[in-house]
């Protein structure tokens, strides 16, 4: 098996011997034969990978090479289908942090390279550019780590026009969490907290500020049905060097919440403007932008006891469906292997290879429609939980193309030199368990 990778700056080698510990049961779990029907060809599957290896969402890559590593080890002997084994090739492209930028990967993938199927993970700006090229082509493609309203709506021909004009996809398939579970993991942990109830919203003009904002789908209706009082100061552009007009916005409001789905160096902008400007809320609950312990490190130890979603820990009790680690076990090998500390994208990335060589295995052919069919049949358990589309939890419009995925919620605690995230909610995923109460920003 080979692995062709774009901009591989500032990557992490591999701790070969740590792969080779943990890729052994992948290896047995890839060459296990099914009954159903086997793609007959033994010339390479092409798997294509698009994600922000660099840029200002490079965070959300950082496992990749890892996780790549791993399986490119573990598949180096090809996929047993049925009685043929398949090798298998991975092609990687860097999304560089830009829409424009992953669609042209995406068609370059698609045109040149000639996957077989695509995945791509990290935020709509990556996901929708590379799932709407997908679509054009009709080449299969599966998603994850976007919201699945930005996925699904932003996609649309008129995301304005409701459920009516919206239509599903023949070709693109995504599973991750929804706005309606974040809202409620936010609010659920600030009923934790005596407040004001009084909101600052920290929304950017992007697909995940636009949706986060919107007055229809996103927090606002559902912050005012829960008796709070949303400030939004309107949509500010990404990479900005100045929050002074929110800031004195939420002042004004006497906001004692903050919530907002942020790049991680904005906030970080936002949050040392606010705290150099005399506002600190007792509770700041912020998506995307302090996901990653080295972005919550930036802050110094100003990032104590701010809170998160948290999609994916090694508390989380769900195994792999490639090698049977548990979450635990996985987090230990990235951080035995890169000497980081884990990071939430981690079980989703692997999961994402993990759905891919389940349909490869079930797929009757090559054919990118008996692909997309198969993914769209999925039912497996991994290690970021069930991936199973069909409509669980969904609006009718949205079940065919996505799978949900549990969400929990967590704050971030600073001791004996290093942050930790602890999860403090868990009402929408009882399985997961908490290990702590929430705490006010002191």
């Amino acid at each position: 098996m080979t692995c062709h990778k774009t901009s591989s700056t500032h990557r992490h080698s591999i701790d070969r011997r740590t792969l080779l510990k943990y890729s052994a049961a992948t290896g047995a779990a890839l060459s296990v034969g099914l009954k159903a029907p086997a793609i007959a060809q033994t010339r390479a599957i092409k798997l294509g990978y698009v994600s922000p290896l660099t840029g200002p969402l490079a965070a959300f890559a950082e496992a990749d090479n890892f996780i790549i590593a791993n399986f490119k080890d573990a598949a180096k002997a090809g996929i047993k289908i049925g009685s043929a084994t398949v090798p298998v090739e991975v092609v990687v492209k860097d999304s560089q942090s830009n829409p424009n930028r992953a669609a042209e990967v995406a068609k370059d993938l698609i045109v040149q390279d000639k996957v077989d199927l695509m995945l791509v993970a990290s935020t709509p700006e990556t996901t929708n550019p590379v799932s709407t090229q997908c679509e054009i082509e009709e080449v299969p493609c599966i998603s994850t780590v976007a919201p699945w309203q930005p996925w699904f709506i932003g996609r649309q021909a008129n995301p304005a026009g409701g459920p009516p004009a919206w239509k599903g996809f023949n070709y693109t398939y995504h599973f991750f969490w929804g706005l309606e579970d974040v809202i409620a993991v936010f609010t659920n942990m600030w009923g934790q907290v005596a407040t004001n109830k009084s909101v600052g919203g920290l929304f950017p003009n992007d697909g995940d500020g636009n949706a986060w904002g919107d007055k229809v789908v996103g927090f606002p209706p559902v912050l005012e049905k829960g008796g709070y009082k949303l400030t939004d100061p309107g949509r500010y552009q990404n990479l900005t060097d100045n929050f002074s007009a929110q800031i004195g916005a939420f002042k004004t409001a006497n906001c004692e919440i903050i919530t907002g789905v942020v790049l991680p160096p904005d906030f970080t902008t936002f949050w040392k403007q606010a705290l150099q400007q005399g506002f600190k809320p007792k509770v700041a609950s912020i998506g995307k932008a302090i996901l990653f312990p080295v972005a919550v490190e930036a802050l110094g130890k100003d990032g104590h006891n701010l809170s998160s979603e948290v999609w994916w820990s090694p508390n989380h009790p769900f195994e792999s469906s490639l090698t049977g680690m548990s979450a635990k076990d996985l987090a230990a090998a990235y951080q035995a292997a890169t000497k980081k500390q884990w990071t939430q994208p981690i079980g989703f990335i692997h999961a994402l290879f993990e759905v891919a060589v389940d349909v490869l295995k079930r797929a009757p052919d090559r054919d990118g429609k008996a692909i997309a069919t198969t993914i769209a049949a999925t039912n497996l358990d991994t290690v970021v939980g069930k991936v199973q589309w069909g409509g669980a939890n969904l609006p009718p419009f949205a079940a065919k193309n996505v799978a949900k995925t549990p969400l929990v919620g967590g704050q971030w605690r600073f001791k004996d030199g290093k942050y930790d995230i602890v999860i403090t909610d868990n009402k929408t995923a009882p399985a997961i368990p908490v290990g702590g109460q929430m705490e006010a920003i002191a």
